[in-house]
């Protein structure tokens, strides 16, 4: 396969006749049917125009951005006037706001069964295996290009959205020429907003305060799943997803690097020529003071290529697109924010219009070679866009040509993301008898010769056209080629389960069933008076206890086995079917009676405390995964409450404190002293990441410290190897090794008063994917410890287990410790045994909150960090000080560090200047080496 396209093409642009913004082609000939014109003020009155709709324009001139409720109206509104229009609803928000699309090309592609027939050859692109390269060639030739224009995906990045309806009125309306072409040789797909319960809100999240643009792989939200969906019925070829960022610039590619090796190359070079083209079309028409300026805008900065969750990175590797982030500066008033998203609009599907034959034909050879390097093995080498930089990290040479998914532990969480992957036109089949493998690697860095792989192992082969897709989400690591992060640097679903995955080069064909359905439910009937059980080793299976005891089912768990239990007459058989089926999980029936400990429905106060964010992180992630998926009612419980000993904090016989900035939590002595008693009382704490391991150790619950890492520490959300201790009820159903997800948390020292549930390893077995620097740190220390406390207990998790609900291993945990809390504890007659206990427990524990809370410039919990050359820290400084004057600087070897005190946590996204200071850095001729917020 050729390299990925560094060097631009040259593109020629002639604008004519431009106004606010739409420009038309005066050199293009019509080829649609009909008649059309060189006026691009010409329009169907039929059709209303924003003007009349909205009372006022849509770009130049506009005054305020336009409702949710409006876009539901007016794409309804175009949708019932132009025949040249389709729409829909894609899906619904949490809120059940809906979500609508339009589908825009002219009369006659959008006919019923023509745009199936469209939408059907592109498919057929899709699939070389199928397709003849003649049929290709024609299909390139009749059929137009699929462009996706997406706006809105942050609630309040609102421009992208409001220029999306003008690009629909102007395709939908428009009588010249240029619109003709466009609507000839593509179908448009318009979906103004992807997030309209942030937009309502003005809020970056949806409802439950989770980043759609993070969400694209897992699809844990509603509004995610839905686009996915729609995506596999109309696949693009270009895909606009349009942002708003701090500033007043515009960005467009081409990218900044790392770009994910996966990524082929095609859609890289039609998106550094859409750049082209948006850079030729962009200043026109009072955007940027009516001239072409590249103080205007800028490319190869701040917006990578990489994580597998972006709206342009999903687009582009699972579906061959040229997936793009615009991004506007919200700085800018209304009216340029609008009229700058509606020139990158215009000119990316003119750009498209114009080159819809290559694009196909190029779409085509995406899935062709796809199809060749998996059936070679290969994998796509590392590549860097930036003219400066170099790849220094390459992807190693090894073959990959199957993936296995082993069933004999997890196995609810395995066949979740078969679903996952099969929900993404994944090809997997099931091994209907146990086959060998010659060479085989282990996840966690590990070899076998000759491993045996049970029937019923799931088999993802690679030579199938979603090739790129499974080595992206899959790999065991990422193979980042230069170190530079706008996210997370690890994201391999088997990693994130802590499913026993292999993966080999050998060219192997075993006896295997293709999946057709999610497997699991109701294996066996069980007698009337017998039970039905199954093991509860997996996210899925903690789901479906929770469901089932929200039904009032009597649920027993054997505590050597971790097996659940419940009377075969508790639930008719179709109905529990109903309940395990979806989650994956399959429940076999038993003559024997149900047996073990009751399990009992925990009452969870939900802290919102000092510190907290309420609006997302993992505030918001328990809100969903405790309340959504589990069904339980969580309460609110305020610093207040705490310091006050209030029935809404007393009643509850669990407190969940997520992730914030507060040291404790805003309370008081006497509202420590209130939550120590009420957890000597028989509570169950669990305490997340910074603010809940915390507040913990304010609380004298835990013997844990923090532990200073190195000044040139770095964690980019990476895996790591854990050793799991079985003897507490908190790892039920969990390997002995397992894996943990950090993003750069706290390093707790080991509890001497409880059980360290994960560790990191102290010896050779220490392992890690992912990109990380000293990540040695961690050796010997604890990511989770279970503390009994009096008739209570304190579960700290030094990581967070609800990490964008895609963290199964930490969700299943976090059941664990929901279900062996203070009720099962009360059941069982003897408490279980800790390194130390009575008073030296508790000496140690007083002596642990006396401890100082690691020095984050003055208990800033997420600072800000970017790191340089030592040559280059001078002149860094010098930049970082028209921001701000907090910084501090330091050195290590031949590297500068520069942090920032961040003391609400802001993501890079959430930051007022961050960008602009990485811009500004780059416009210095300094490089960061890497950049962490």
């Amino acid at each position: 396969m050729s390299r990925k396209a560094v060097a631009i093409a040259a593109l020629t642009i002639t604008c004519a006749a431009l106004t606010n913004g739409v420009g038309a082609n005066a050199n293009a000939a019509p080829t649609a049917p009909g008649r059309c014109g060189s006026d691009p003020n010409a329009h169907l009155s039929s059709v209303p125009s924003p003007e009349k709709f909205f009372g006022f324009p849509l770009g130049k001139g506009q005054q305020r951005v336009v409702t949710t409720e409006e876009i539901q109206k007016y794409v309804a509104a175009v949708g019932k006037a132009s025949d040249r229009v389709v729409t829909g609803t894609m899906a619904h928000s949490v809120s059940g706001q809906p979500l609508p699309y339009a589908i825009v090309s002219n009369e006659r592609h959008v006919a019923p069964e023509q745009l199936n027939k469209i939408a059907e050859r592109i498919r057929e692109l899709r699939d070389p295996r199928s397709l003849k390269s003649g049929k290709a060639a024609r299909i390139a030739e009749d059929t137009p290009a699929i462009v996706w224009v997406a706006g809105n995906v942050h609630g309040g990045e609102k421009s992208g959205g409001d220029a999306a309806l003008r690009t629909l009125y102007e395709l939908a309306a428009g009588l010249s020429c240029d619109v003709a072409k466009r609507n000839e040789e593509l179908v448009t797909v318009i979906v103004p907003t992807q997030n309209p319960d942030g937009r309502d809100a003005g809020r970056r999240q949806n409802d439950y305060g989770f980043d759609l643009n993070r969400d694209w792989f897992a699809r844990t939200q509603p509004e995610t799943d839905g686009k996915v969906a729609l995506l596999r019925d109309y696949p693009p070829q270009i895909f606009v997803d349009a942002h708003e960022m701090g500033g007043s610039q515009y960005f467009f590619p081409p990218n900044a690097d790392p770009i994910h090796h996966e990524i082929a190359s095609e859609p890289v070079d039609w998106i550094n020529r859409i750049g082209k083209a948006n850079a030729a079309g962009f200043g026109y028409n009072g955007a940027c003071g009516g001239s072409v300026t590249t103080e205007c805008y800028f490319n190869y900065q701040s917006y990578d290529l990489f994580y597998m969750g972006y709206g342009d990175t999903v687009p582009t590797t699972g579906f061959g697109a040229a997936g793009m982030t615009f991004e506007k500066g919200s700085a800018s008033a209304v009216e340029d924010r609008v009229q700058q998203q509606i020139n990158t609009q215009w000119a990316t599907t003119g750009w498209a219009a114009d080159n819809k034959r290559e694009i196909l034909r190029g779409y085509y050879k995406v899935w062709q070679d796809a199809l060749a390097e998996g059936r070679s093995g290969a994998l796509e080498p590392n590549q860097v866009v930036q003219p400066t930089n170099q790849v220094e990290y390459p992807v190693p040479d090894i073959k990959v040509r199957s993936y296995f998914l082993l069933p004999d532990r997890q196995l609810g969480d395995v066949r979740r993301l078969v679903e996952r992957l099969r929900g993404m036109d994944v090809e997997v089949y099931r091994l209907k008898e146990a086959a060998t493998v010659p060479d085989a690697h282990v996840f966690g860095g590990r070899r076998a010769k000759n491993l045996k792989v049970p029937a019923g192992t799931y088999w993802i082969p690679m030579a199938q056209p979603q090739k790129h897709w499974i080595q992206a989400l899959l790999g065991e690591d990422p193979y980042v080629p230069f170190p530079y992060f706008y996210d997370v640097s690890s994201w391999s679903n088997p990693l994130l389960s802590g499913i026993q995955t292999v993966y080999t080069g050998d060219d192997l064909a075993p006896e295997a069933d293709r999946v057709r359905r999610i497997d699991g439910g109701v294996g066996s009937a069980a007698p009337a008076r017998g039970s039905y059980g199954y093991p509860l080793d997996s996210a899925a299976a903690a789901e479906l206890t929770f469901k089932l005891l929200g039904r009032g089912v009597a649920l027993t768990r054997d505590l050597r086995t971790g097996v659940v239990s419940l009377p075969a007459n508790a639930l008719p058989p179709d109905a529990l079917d109903g309940l395990a089926r979806p989650l994956g999980v399959t429940v076999t029936g038993s003559r024997a009676a149900a047996s073990g400990v009751a399990l009992r429905r925990p009452d969870v106060g939900l802290f919102a405390g000092t510190g907290v964010s309420t609006t997302s992180g993992s505030y918001g992630e328990a809100r969903y995964v405790l309340g959504s998926r589990w069904g339980l009612g969580l309460t609110p419980v305020t610093t207040a409450d705490i310091n006050g000993n209030t029935p809404a904090f007393t009643q509850r016989t669990a407190l969940l404190v997520p992730d914030g900035s507060s040291a404790n939590g805003g309370l008081t002595a006497q509202g420590l002293a209130n939550l120590k008693a009420w957890v000597e009382k028989g509570g169950s704490y669990l305490g997340v990441r910074n603010e809940g391991t915390r507040v913990a150790r304010a609380a004298g619950l835990t013997s844990t410290t923090e532990k200073t890492p190195p000044k040139d520490y770095t964690v980019i959300g990476s895996h790591f190897r854990v050793d799991v201790d079985a003897t507490s009820p908190v790892a039920l159903g969990r390997p002995r090794e397992d894996f943990a997800f950090n993003n750069s948390d706290p390093i707790l020292t080991p509890t001497r008063t409880g059980t360290n549930v994960l560790g990191y390893p102290a010896g050779d077995t220490f392992w890690s994917n992912g990109y990380t620097v000293h990540g040695d740190a961690l050796k010997g220390t604890a990511a989770l410890v279970d503390e009994p406390v009096g008739g209570g207990n304190a579960v700290l998790f030094a990581f967070d287990p609800m990490f964008r609900a895609y963290n199964d291993s930490g969700t299943h945990l976090l059941a664990n410790a929901l279900l062996a809390g203070a009720p099962v504890r009360t059941a069982t007659a003897a408490p279980r045994r800790t390194a130390t206990a009575g008073a030296d427990a508790n000496a140690l524990r007083a002596a642990a909150a006396k401890a100082p809370v690691r020095e984050n410039l003055g208990g800033d919990w997420r600072p800000i960090t970017i790191q340089v050359s030592r040559a280059d820290l001078a002149r860094t400084e010098a930049v970082v000080a028209r921001y701000t004057g907090t910084a501090k600087a330091e050195t290590t070897g031949d590297t500068g560090y520069v942090t920032i005190p961040n003391p609400k946590g802001l993501s890079a996204d959430e930051h007022p200047f961050l960008r602009d200071l990485v811009r500004d850095l780059h416009d210095a001729g300094i490089s960061p080496r890497s950049v962490v917020a």
